[in-house]
């Protein structure tokens, strides 16, 4: 076992991530696995090779990341831990132990986490002409700009709250920012507490008078504090962040109403458990000692930060006019079939029935592509129905409006909208309620299930003849991560998968049993046995061949299954970005299966299945769609995964997967133990800007193409 979960090279290239513990089981710890995710995207804040304010972002997203951890799965071990629940996990730890085993890996990660940014990040950013400055070092020309923007911005909108027996302690809201302060009157020995809210409105970080100067609003505060208590003495003072259970608790299958339950549990959400406080460092013990008895936690629910409180906010500082310290901007590709000819609009339709598309996010453009479609079909008079599934989209949504739009003409628009969808729910319920009001189709998702699949199904009168052109995704039909998220969409006018969409839509909006498809597998009931089937069908070839590309990798039956097919000689390939709870290349378990995990510019969110043997006889089979290996992708939501029966199509999926695998990729490989490592090699290929150039590539030669046939 090693002593340190992350361990650094100063160059920015050579580093190794540790194992967090060593198990004797066959299954790593899912959330001891998801903070070695985590360090994976914390080391690339210190890779010399990536743009400054880039790096500064991956601080911030890693810690956006813990606070949802936090949120959820620490929460959920401290719901199981409060009901006296002591089962063992599949890694063979109770949810105590397993809370103890988050804590200590936390010290370790925490530590590195603040190291980097004060000790690598702010002096760098200070070479770059960019200061966070403390308030007691100010120039006078600055201390009068930020004595000036707090009486004038910040003093009118600030509340203390105190406590004593006419004021209750007060509610500390979820990740809020705020300062605990010790006042005393004078002349008398008792203390009293009161809380600052720091507001969100406001920018954390305060503008001074020169470019690329900033003092934080919590140090302006500070620094005011006697405005704020006139005539009483400060006696200590601490800024502090809490944490709370925001999973929601309900079973949807006991609603009368789901959109009214959901509801309900979002007013209820604020007010969840705290399962986290965060503090500075201070003379603030006292209040410390008052927080953690008033928010019953317990000592090691405490993490200390020497540097800055909640490093999500430097995500405002991406917007800094600094183009020189970003990565230069890549403007998505439209693909060379979908762009204009002449003058004239490409049919898309037409485009469709001749073959297949595929789209290779964020590389070619989801805007001009599915978004597109979309549009068109809405404005389309030929267009009679459009049928969608949304789980996640983006708040000012062109493919909502569109789909608005559509209704209003008078075409048959029905969307199944998934308002369980964790931490977009709120949006998900205005959305359904606008959708509705538009004479939309809308359905809440399914009892005891929730709908993660990404399907489109446009209907279309041609000929006489009712038309069905399809859209799976692999990520959401959101137009904002479209640009940062790696994904595939597949539009296809297959007659075969049009028939089984229709089915399945059909199953989604009213009623069916076990159906039976083809092309798709389809969770909860199609799509383990189908991944089991095939996976046994590599183990009976001589030369078994899988290479699978998801987020996490968590569920023990596929883990168990995946054993058995490295042990029966199948070569196993995993890229896996986030969670892997499977042990790779231990003899005589999983010799041979291989992980690698990709973290980067863009995040890689496709999920592929490649089997060199599914179809038999040596007959490869991709799939695509939007399941990952885990349990509740398996067995609790409505996923799919299509089977890509276009040649062109499958071999440009294919092309990709092997790229993710070529030996000298800035990627993280996964040790027998636990343990991440990377190449330490200056040379190395860099996935997302190889991506870029293929897209490219293939819209300068489908052009080409297309100008010598003309």
């Amino acid at each position: 076992m090693h002593d340190e979960m992350l361990v650094i090279g100063q160059d920015g290239r050579s580093f190794s991530v540790a194992p967090i513990d060593s198990n004797p089981t066959n299954y790593f710890n899912r959330e001891l696995s998801w903070l070695s995710f985590n360090a994976r995207v914390l080391a690339l804040a210190t890779d010399a090779k990536i743009p400054l304010l880039e790096r500064l972002k991956f601080v911030a997203i890693y810690a956006g990341n813990l606070d949802e951890f936090f949120q959820v799965r620490v929460a959920g071990l401290h719901d199981l831990v409060a009901g006296e629940v002591r089962f063992r996990g599949p890694d063979g730890r109770t949810p105590e132990e397993q809370l103890s085993a988050i804590c200590q890996a936390l010290q370790s990660l925490e530590a590195q986490r603040q190291t980097i940014f004060t000790e690598q990040l702010l002096p760098q950013l200070e070479l770059q002409g960019i200061f966070v400055e403390k308030y007691e070092n100010l120039t006078n020309e600055d201390l009068k700009f930020a004595d000036t923007y707090f009486d004038e911005q910040v003093f009118p909108i600030l509340t203390p709250l105190g406590l004593d027996p006419g004021h209750p302690f007060p509610y500390i809201s979820d990740l809020s920012l705020n300062l605990g302060v010790r006042v005393r009157i004078p002349g008398e020995d008792r203390t009293r507490f009161a809380r600052i809210k720091v507001p969100d409105m406001l920018n954390r970080f305060v503008k001074l008078s020169k470019p690329g100067r900033f003092v934080l609003i919590e140090d302006l505060i500070i620094a005011h504090l006697e405005q704020l208590f006139p005539g009483l003495e400060i006696e200590e003072h601490l800024a502090f962040r809490v944490t709370r259970n925001a999973d929601l608790n309900y079973r949807d299958e006991e609603a009368d109403d789901l959109l009214e339950l959901v509801e309900m549990e979002l007013r209820r959400r604020r007010f969840g458990n705290a399962v986290r406080l965060e503090v500075g460092t201070s003379n603030g013990n006292t209040i410390r000692s008052l927080l953690i008895d008033e928010l019953e936690l317990v000592d090691s629910d405490v993490y200390t930060d020497t540097s800055l409180l909640a490093m999500a906010d430097l995500w405002s500082l991406m917007k800094l006019d600094r183009p020189d310290l970003r990565f230069d901007e890549f403007a998505p590709v439209v693909p060379a079939r979908i762009s204009q000819r002449s003058g004239d609009e490409v049919d898309l339709f037409e485009e469709l029935r001749n073959r297949d598309l595929l789209v290779h996010q964020p590389y070619e453009s989801f805007g001009a592509s599915t978004q597109e479609l979309i549009r068109r079909a809405a404005a389309d008079p030929d267009v009679v129905a459009i049928k969608m599934t949304l789980y996640r989209t983006s708040t000012d949504s062109p493919i909502v409006r569109a789909l608005v739009r559509a209704a209003e003409r008078g075409k048959q628009v029905a969307v199944l909208i998934e308002l369980k969808a964790r931490f977009d729910e709120r949006a998900n319920i205005e959305w359904a309620k606008t959708l509705e009001q538009a004479g939309v189709h809308v359905t809440y998702g399914l009892t005891g299930l929730k709908i993660h699949a990404k399907l489109t199904m446009i209907v279309r009168r041609e000929s006489g003849k009712m038309m069905r052109y399809c859209h799976f995704g692999t990520g959401n039909y959101n137009d904002g991560t479209a640009r940062l998220y790696g994904d595939f969409s597949l539009m296809t006018a297959s007659e075969k998968l049009g028939d089984e969409v229709a089915v399945l839509f059909n199953t989604l909006t009213g009623y069916g049993g076990q159906i039976s498809y083809d092309d798709l597998l389809v969770a909860p009931d199609g799509l383990r046995p189908g991944l089991n089937e095939l996976i046994r069908q590599e183990m009976r070839s001589p030369q078994g061949r899988i290479i699978m590309k998801m987020n996490s990798l968590v569920d023990p039956g596929m883990i168990g299954l995946l054993y058995e097919a490295s042990q029966a000689g199948v070569e196993i390939d995993l890229i896996v970005r986030g969670i892997c709870c499977l042990r790779s290349g231990v003899k005589g378990l999983s010799d041979n299966i291989r992980v690698r995990s990709i973290v980067g510019r863009y995040l890689e969110h496709a999920r592929v299945y490649h089997f060199g043997n599914g179809g038999g006889e040596a007959v490869p089979v991709t799939y695509m769609g939007s399941a990952d290996l885990m349990q509740r992708n398996l067995d609790h939501r409505v996923e799919t995964l299509v089977a890509l029966a276009d040649d062109r199509v499958a071999g440009q999926v294919l092309e990709s997967l092997q790229m993710e695998l070529t030996p000298n990729l800035q990627s993280w490989y996964l040790a027998a133990d636990g343990g991440w490592t990377r190449d330490a090699s200056s040379e190395l290929i860099d996935l997302h800007s190889s991506f870029e150039q293929m897209a490219k590539e293939r819209r300068r030669s489908a052009k080409s193409a297309a100008s010598r046939l003309n």
